[in-house]
């Protein structure tokens, strides 16, 4: 064995001397190990706790989404007095609004859809309405003035009560009377044409000037009522077939643009299939007469 190894080897144990005493010192250093001593009494055993049975949860179903709930909430609603009575005045109130608008749309419906000559008509009508009052007005001043300025005053309220006692006679029917004007036919062969269709027509005469009328026969007058008879119609309790045949004395000029204006008395007899002629004429005669009738109660504020 060489130098070299034997020193290893010395090295080696005294590496391992070293050890052993470093271990014993440690063994010495430490404190013995204490038993642990055992419990002085055993604990006394513990009561079991009841178990707790946990309480039925209720069943949540179904998750709802968003538009649900949104409709849950919406319905059944919910609502108030003060809600009820709201409610019940807006509708009364849109209600009314919305009869307002309808008739007027209505009433102004025939002359949105008219033709411009017809809108000309109508307008020259409304302007001969105007001049025939004029002409009126003038007249009544003119005889005022005859009056007040004539030297024999009693002669000339003769001539005029006379006058106008014809005048009278004409508007009530005790006299005849003749005159230019127009005749007009209603063909109803589909009898369709009612009572009130015919008052219409005699309306409308006498706003466009008609100063005398005769239907069928019969005179009509102020007080001249028309109504359904069964299949006929009835003018002042006489009964009338068609085809109705109308004489008026006036103005043919505004008579008959009256009876033609869009939605009037024509266009109304057409949609119910009924056929209407007019015929201009400058000699009418209206000879149908009523009687006299001396009213009840009425007296003359003169006597």
């Amino acid at each position: 064995m060489s130098d070299h190894d034997e020193k290893t080897a010395e090295d080696r144990g005294d590496t391992r001397d070293g050890g052993g005493e470093s271990g014993s010192r440690l063994r010495k250093e430490l404190p013995q190990e204490v038993p642990s001593a055992a419990p002085a009494a055993e604990e006394a055993p513990k009561e079991p706790e009841p178990e707790q049975v946990p309480e039925p949860q209720p069943d949540p179903g179904p998750r709802l989404t968003g538009r649900q709930r949104l409709v849950q909430g919406l319905w059944p609603p919910r609502v108030t007095r003060a809600q009820l009575i709201v409610a019940v005045l807006l509708f009364g109130l849109g209600f009314g609004l919305a009869v307002q608008v309808a008739s007027n749309s209505d009433s102004d419906s025939a002359l949105r859809g008219a033709r411009q000559e017809d809108l000309v008509r109508i307008l020259d009508e409304l302007d001969d309405r105007t001049q025939r009052l004029e002409d009126e007005k003038q007249g009544l001043e003119q005889q005022r003035d005859e009056l007040e300025n004539s030297s024999d005053q009693a002669e000339e309220a003769r001539k005029q009560t006379i006058e106008k006692e014809r005048q009278l006679g004409i508007l009530a029917g005790t006299v005849a009377a003749q005159g230019p004007g127009i005749t007009m036919t209603i063909v109803d062969t589909k009898g369709t044409v009612e009572a009130d269709m015919l008052l219409d027509a005699i309306q409308e005469l006498r706003a466009a000037g008609a100063e005398a009328i005769q239907v069928n026969g019969v005179r009509v007058v102020a007080g001249t009522y028309l109504a359904d008879s069964g299949k006929v119609v009835s003018v002042d309790g006489n009964k009338i077939n068609a085809p109705y045949r109308f004489k008026v004395i006036g103005k043919s000029q505004d008579l008959e643009p009256a009876l033609n204006i869009p939605g009037g008395v024509v266009q109304t007899l057409e949609k119910e299939q009924a056929t209407v002629t007019i015929e201009r004429s400058t000699d009418i005669v209206v000879d149908a007469l009523r009687a006299a009738k001396r009213p009840d109660y009425a007296r003359s504020s003169s006597q």
